[in-house]
């Protein structure tokens, strides 16, 4: 390892009780979790600091922080024209950064 940060894509993990979650939903919508999932992994700051930071995601999908309070804590993001959502927390180290899913949702 050169110690450079490395970049996208993220890996990624799920807590086990959140990837049950994901595998008893119907295939249609797990197919939508997949599509967010495939936009977290290659985002260039799974963060999405900034305004409109989250403007390159596709209209049924958005992400803001859980808490406003911890701009480097989890954050949510909203899938299927927010009928669920993905909480996640970014580790961001030097080796092996990676997305891990805490909580998934859907309605």
């Amino acid at each position: 390892m050169t110690g450079a940060f490395m970049g996208p894509p993220w890996q990624m993990d799920w807590r086990l009780d959140a990837l049950a979650t994901r595998d008893a939903l119907p295939e249609h919508v797990r197919k939508m979790v997949d599509e967010a999932r495939a936009e977290l992994v290659t985002a260039k700051d799974p963060y999405f600091r900034g305004i409109d930071a989250d403007a390159g995601l596709p209209e049924a999908m958005s992400v803001e922080p859980v808490r406003s309070t911890d701009p480097k804590g989890s954050r949510i993001l909203y899938f299927d024209t927010y009928k669920g959502w993905l909480v996640y927390t970014f580790k961001r180290r030097i080796e092996d950064p990676q997305i891990v899913v805490v909580e998934i949702f859907w309605q």
